[in-house]
């Protein structure tokens, strides 16, 4: 596809037709506040934080809306736009409970990045007392209406993304608020706790339950992996509190094959690693107790009874049973142990049924 050109702050840039000014302007580094747009739910227009200034255009644009064309002149950091952003910006501290210290958020919430882009130190207005109290009644996630910026963004990620269709906006005017099915608790409606809302949030609002309190983001090594659950080989990040060694949280990694989703058992169900009854070293048998053991005598143990019953009863009497929680290249080498070594057929796995 031929590339068209435009200018950013002064700035040649170069993209395909069908972007708009915020994503031209993310792939080339350059930074405009946004809170309601994602790349999985597009362009909303709903913050009204990523203003540009286009030439030939009246008044401030939302970034995130507008289309980018050929030779196109945007500028993204004028006064003018500057003060809008700052006013927004204040206009949605005000309206609600934005206490950094405390928050789960607090260093990947998009807001306080905007904040500390904009330079603002202090909400301009007042804020308002608490409206309600959490809804802590999902089993795996903690939903805070005070910390809602009315972005949209888990409304779109449950619409349009994973297509769920339980998140809506309820009520109208100053009494406008993020609901789920006819205004429930999210514990009682249908959701089923898939968590795309939660990773999609750009603030402290929807939070995994499971990793409150233990551990600030800069406190945890993020560790890219593949879920361990089946087939699909869906990847995500791991957040590892290395000095316990425990895993707090899992997020969805935004590439292929499932683009940031993950099932409620792959976002959620991590706990076995760090479970005290897990197998964690070899061991054999001993006089009808189970006693620790070197991993080489384990594997020379192993390998002398394998012989003495192949010898004795004939391969046949082996069976292998590959699995969907372990990598295609393990179910490959069990495939061809199965075969090759124990001179068998007799293998399977669960993918099959």
């Amino acid at each position: 596809m031929e590339l068209k050109k435009m200018i950013i702050d002064e700035r040649e840039v170069f993209f395909e037709e069908g972007k708009t000014v915020l994503q031209v302007a993310r792939e080339n580094d350059i930074y405009i506040p946004s809170l309601c747009y994602h790349r999985k739910t597009g362009p909303a227009g709903r913050c009204r934080v990523c203003l540009v200034e286009v030439e030939g255009m009246r008044g401030l644009q939302t970034s995130c809306s507008l289309p980018a064309k050929e030779d196109m002149e945007v500028k993204t950091h004028t006064e003018e736009i500057i003060e809008a952003q700052k006013l927004f910006i204040n206009l949605l501290l005000a309206d609600g409970h934005h206490n950094c210290l405390s928050c789960e958020a607090n260093g990947e919430c998009e807001l306080q990045q905007a904040c500390y882009h904009l330079g603002i130190e202090v909400p301009a207005f007042q804020v308002d007392s608490l409206k309600e109290d959490y809804d802590d009644s999902g089993e795996m996630i903690r939903r805070d209406p005070n910390k809602c910026i009315h972005c949209g963004r888990c409304i779109d990620a449950c619409n349009s993304v994973v297509v769920n269709e339980v998140l809506d906006f309820g009520y109208r005017g100053r009494d406008v608020k993020v609901i789920c099915d006819n205004d429930l608790p999210m514990g009682d409606s249908q959701c089923v706790q898939c968590g795309e809302c939660s990773q999609l949030c750009p603030v402290g609002a929807i939070i995994d339950k499971k990793s409150i309190g233990k551990g600030r983001t800069w406190e945890l090594e993020k560790i890219n992996t593949t879920c361990p659950y089946c087939g699909v080989g869906c990847q995500l990040t791991a957040y590892v509190d290395k000095k316990k060694n425990h895993i707090v949280k899992i997020t969805g990694r935004e590439v292929p094959p499932n683009d940031g989703m993950l099932c409620v058992k792959g976002r959620y169900g991590y706990e076995f690693v760090s479970h005290p009854d897990r197998l964690k070293y070899p061991m054999i048998k001993k006089d009808g107790k189970h006693v620790r053991v070197s991993w080489d005598e384990a594997i020379d143990y192993t390998a002398e009874r394998i012989k003495t019953i192949i010898k004795r009863d004939g391969p046949d009497v082996f069976s292998a049973f590959g699995s969907g929680r372990i990598t295609n290249e393990s179910n490959y080498a069990i495939m061809k142990f199965t075969r090759a070594v124990i001179k068998t057929n007799n293998v399977d796995h669960c993918a099959r049924t």
